[in-house]
């Protein structure tokens, strides 16, 4: 079974991680997962930091990712604050992150709290990415 892809671009600061056809993105918004597919509607949303992924030839990568999404005209661009696949992430320091930030949310004022809550939930995201990577 042949699937409809469309153009998928994911672009972070450190450059471009993925440029070609897709069969499906699914990435979790500030509103709820969303999934894109061939033929998706003109469409702009913030992306949360959370578990996306990318099918591509029947295959599906995952990935850790936050930022913004854009839908225009076929063409899907991801441009990510963050975005690292699963097989790239480690899981160890990713805990070690976690334990850091848990342990400064205890002692943090507000301000420090909630820089402390947003490195949590990253790490939380590449705990559970790169444990399902592997």
């Amino acid at each position: 079974m042949i699937m409809n892809t469309f153009h998928l671009q994911i672009v972070t600061p450190d450059g471009l991680m993925f440029d070609g056809d897709a069969e499906k993105l699914l990435v979790r918004t500030t509103e709820g997962d969303v999934g894109i597919m061939s033929g998706h509607c003109d469409y702009v949303t913030p992306v949360d930091t959370g578990m996306a992924k990318v099918t591509t030839n029947g295959d599906v990568r995952t990935a850790g990712s936050g930022g913004l999404l854009n839908v225009k005209k076929g063409t899907v661009r991801l441009v990510a604050s963050t975005f690292e696949w699963s097989e790239d992430i480690d899981v160890e320091r990713a805990l070690r992150a976690k334990e850091a930030a848990e342990k400064k949310i205890k002692e943090a004022s507000d301000y420090e709290e909630r820089a402390a809550e947003i490195k949590l939930k990253r790490a939380l995201t590449r705990i559970r990415v790169g444990e399902e990577g592997h």
